[in-house]
């Protein structure tokens, strides 16, 4: 009977090499992500600055 060992009876799966398309698919999401948190960035300053000016202005009566 053969000797059973760690390495002859279960054979680690090592990681596959990451393909081109993979890398540019991992950088293309990357930089999607990070416009995104500069554009939600944005509307939120833009809406905050929007509110304080509503909340300064005096508001006209209306006849």
């Amino acid at each position: 009977m053969a000797k059973l060992t760690k390495t002859s009876v279960f054979k680690a799966q090592g990681s596959k090499a990451e393909t081109p398309m993979d890398k540019t698919t991992r950088i293309v999401r990357k930089m999607v992500e990070e416009e995104a948190e500069h554009r939600q960035a944005k509307n939120d300053r833009l809406r905050n600055a929007r509110l304080e000016r509503e909340a300064n202005t005096p508001l006209k009566p209306s006849r």
